[in-house]
């Protein structure tokens, strides 16, 4: 949510975009809005392409620094971790395609959960990425990706250098 959108307001819209049902297309522009929202309350410039047929959603100015971020919708798979794609997909009445993102196309992917959001570099994704907000059950420490690591703000610090 909006900084300048607290209290009951906030709880309001919070409860009723949760109970509806938005299409995949209305999910993912209201992801990249999010995101888009988080980078400029950090005082960042963003462009976004005209048209459709980027593969990044937006350009972020990192004090001269230019980014190419896609933003993806996360939902949750078990209790304290998310997951999103980390690939495109179209489809037709006769097939569906799915196609990875390179480094070539953009440099991070951005996804929004709980009013935070997140920025992952693609060099530490696959197919798709978990965030865990919670260790695992089994105790498996190696290989863990906690969502904490990735809160913008932090990865906007380390890029900065």
């Amino acid at each position: 949510m909006p900084s300048w959108l607290n209290g009951r307001a906030a709880d309001l819209l919070a409860k009723f975009i949760s109970m509806i049902e938005l299409a995949p297309k209305q999910k993912g522009n209201l992801t990249e809005l999010q995101c888009l929202t988080a980078f400029y309350e950090l005082g960042y410039q963003c462009s976004i392409p005209y048209g459709e047929n980027s593969r990044y959603d937006l350009i972020a100015d990192i004090d001269g620094k230019l980014i190419r971020v896609q933003c993806k919708t996360s939902r949750e798979v078990e209790p304290g971790v998310i997951e999103f794609p980390c690939r495109s997909s179209c489809s037709n009445t006769q097939s569906n395609l799915q196609r990875r993102y390179t480094a070539d196309e953009i440099d991070y992917f951005c996804t929004f959960w709980n009013g935070q959001c997140y920025l992952v570099p693609i060099s530490e994704c696959s197919v798709s990425k978990k965030l865990r907000f919670v260790p695992p059950k089994n105790g498996q420490k190696v290989g863990i990706t906690y969502a904490k690591d990735y809160e913008l703000q932090g990865q906007l610090e380390k890029l900065k250098g």
